[in-house]
């Protein structure tokens, strides 16, 4: 079976509010102890999947979890076990997870990579969980006669380490799981919940965190784009292609931001959140016309929080990355603790917004929408991806023609030495490193549907040029905003003098290096 459930963090300052709401009269609550196996490698961790036997009230069940077809959706199965084999097991040490009990189930789809014999001599229980779960349903009445129900379920406890009970994880986390009815109630009640309680999305699993604490680790590695898991083809509707890549866009963004959430001041969870949000952007503005049910709310949400993102990430960077690098260059120190700290809205608390969590379910919701309901649902999206490719592509060309129209006013206003306006310069460039940008998100998500068997070495060597200038674009952009940051900083604090003028030779320098990746790019015939 699969399991729809969504998944939230608890904020400190609700915590009272929410404990209020879940321990009321009909609510119930269960002793959960669980046992965790995998390989000593963990080879099912990195395959997504969790297996665990749990002692639920006075009963044990055998469960494994795999990914399911959609963000809030997992495969699920469970099997009772006998008490008495189980205590007998616990008595000697040996309690172990049958793995025959999956052949010819569902769920043996999930484990075709795995040789179940081999697997099952190899696995050892890694941790374990001491859990309090209280749960509560709530349900509503539809005009068919049938009731919508969700189960709610607060949990509130530990990981243990399986060899070393000394090592231990709190886990404080509420989880809504769809038990029957409409998907819509789900996600109606989650953001009524969320609203109330500030609650924060979460795609870590108990499983994920407790592989995180054998490995001595507080959060999972930051998640890169990753074009492989876009599940699209030629016959892709107009609405389940952008269903598709919003979805694709989320895998990036929700594991960054569960991380940012769950306490992480990792600057690559910051930055890998950010570029899932630009990804998600530019989807949203070429394919708007692809849905009826795209929200314009959406945009200026997701952009108000990529910028706040981006300036908290700039000022990190320049502190962990770029201060280290000049001093080891034989810079002065300049000291950016302060001003770190004086930003008030930080990526976490950005993250936590209400309007950043309502979008995020809506837009999760919209993932898992049926895309057939649609007006457009007999227009194929290859029919429109030539058009808004040929479209971005001008708007490249036509930017870069304006930039190298201002460059040369620039030589003209030197030869006679005249002042003239970086910043007007400055901005030509970004205006034309965000053109490129999206191009490339564009040419990604559509290639797989536009590139031709024949021609997939083409494709392949037109984005890898496009690829090279939006890098190329990109770091000259970065460039520009910390020489500003040194510049403005040099008022207060003449060491930052040294990094001011390392940036501003390092744009000087720049130039000749863009215009060749930029060359190579339009020299190359475009793959649609």
């Amino acid at each position: 079976m699969q399991e729809i459930e969504l998944k939230f963090l608890v904020p400190e300052s609700r915590l009272k509010g929410l404990m209020r709401q879940t321990h009321v009269k009909s609510s119930q609550v269960t002793q959960l102890a669980a046992h965790y196996y995998d390989t000593p490698d963990q080879q099912l961790a990195q395959a997504g999947i969790g297996l665990r036997i749990r002692k639920e009230g006075d009963t044990w069940v055998q469960t494994i979890k795999a990914g399911g077809d959609s963000i809030a959706a997992r495969l699920e199965h469970n099997a009772v076990l006998d008490n008495e084999q189980v205590q007998a097991m616990l008595d000697n040490n040996e309690l172990m997870p049958d793995l025959k009990i999956y052949e010819d189930t569902p769920i043996a789809a999930a484990l075709a990579d795995f040789k179940l014999k081999k697997l099952a001599k190899n696995l050892t229980r890694l941790y374990v969980t001491d859990v309090e779960r209280t749960t509560r349903l709530l349900t509503e009445s539809n005009e068919d006669e049938t009731d919508n129900c969700i189960e709610m379920a607060y949990d509130q406890g530990e990981i243990i380490h399986g060899t070393d009970d000394s090592l231990r994880k709190a886990i404080q986390e509420i989880e809504f799981e769809l038990v029957s009815g409409d998907l819509d109630f789900l996600f109606t009640t989650a953001k009524t919940w969320c609203k109330r309680y500030k609650l924060c999305l979460s795609t870590v699993t108990k499983a994920e965190n407790g592989s995180l604490l054998i490995n001595g680790q507080k959060h999972s590695p930051a998640v890169n784009a990753n074009l492989s898991q876009l599940q699209i083809d030629k016959d892709s509707s107009a609405p389940a292609f952008i269903r598709a890549v919003v979805h694709n866009c989320l895998l990036q963004i929700l594991s960054n931001s569960s991380a940012i959430v769950a306490g992480s001041i990792d600057d690559d969870h910051i930055l890998q959140l950010r570029i899932g949000i630009d990804r998600l952007r530019t989807a949203l503005k070429a394919f708007t016309d692809f849905s009826d049910e795209i929200n314009p709310e959406w945009l200026p949400i997701l952009k108000q929080t990529a910028t706040l993102l981006s300036e908290y990430y700039q000022l990190a960077y320049i502190n962990a990355q770029i201060e280290p690098e000049l001093q080891a260059c034989g810079a002065p120190a300049v000291d950016w603790t302060t001003d770190i700290e004086n930003i008030k809205i930080t990526p976490i608390n950005t993250l936590q917004a209400n309007d950043f969590q309502l979008t995020l379910l809506e837009l999760i919701a919209f993932t898992m929408s049926d895309p057939s309901i649609e007006p457009q649902t007999d227009k194929l999206a290859l029919d429109k991806l030539a058009k808004i490719l040929s479209k971005q592509y001008n708007k490249c060309l036509k930017a870069d023609k304006e930039t190298d129209e201002v460059s040369s006013t620039e030589i003209v206003s030197d030869d006679v030495n005249v002042d003239t306006d970086i910043s007007e310069d400055n901005q030509d460039e970004a205006l034309l490193c965000d053109h490129i940008k999206a191009l490339r998100y564009i040419s990604e998500f559509s290639a797989p549907l536009l590139s031709k068997k024949k021609a997939k070495k083409k494709t392949k060597r037109w984005l890898k040029r496009l690829i090279k200038a939006h890098i190329a674009l990109e770091q000259r952009n970065d460039d520009n905003q910390y020489q500003q940051f040194y510049a403005l900083k040099s008022a207060k604090d003449t060491n930052a003098l040294y990094g001011a003028g390392w940036f501003a030779a390092m744009l000087t320098d720049d130039p000749s290096y863009i215009e060749t990746r930029l060359a190579k790019f339009k020299d190359s015939s475009t793959f649609w």
